[in-house]
């Protein structure tokens, strides 16, 4: 593995995703878990979020849009707190939302603005 992509990624996923979060994750990985966590952070977070033709801010927004059209809840709720964190608005949020509505169901949209409340509700 890329030692340096795995810095690189490994700030890039504190920055979004709170580095207590990371710090947890990164700590309960075992023989097993680690390497993925690893090449995820390096691939994903390096690779991925570390190419800065895509501003952090709108790259959560397609996350966002992509991860709840796929219906990955777990992970929608991790990506929706990010993306406050880059700068979303809550705003910018529901119009994600009636995207996901328009294009992949409204039975996925509830999904995303259950999860989308209990967010934001958080962050109030």
């Amino acid at each position: 593995m890329d030692a340096d992509l795995f810095e690189k990624g490994l700030a890039a996923r504190k920055a979004t995703l709170g580095a207590d979060y990371v710090e947890k994750n990164l700590a309960a990985a075992d023989d097993f878990s680690r390497p993925f966590q690893e090449a995820m952070t390096a691939w994903c977070w390096g690779f991925g979020w570390g190419d800065d033709a895509i501003d952090p801010k709108t790259r959560s927004m397609m996350n966002l849009a992509m991860i709840g059209a796929l219906g990955k809840m777990h992970e929608w709720e991790l990506h929706c707190r990010g993306a406050l964190s880059n700068g979303v608005t809550r705003e910018e949020i529901r119009a994600i939302l009636h995207v996901i509505g328009i294009y992949c169901g409204v039975p996925q949209a509830l999904e995303c603005f259950r999860v989308a409340r209990k967010v934001l509700g958080e962050s109030d």
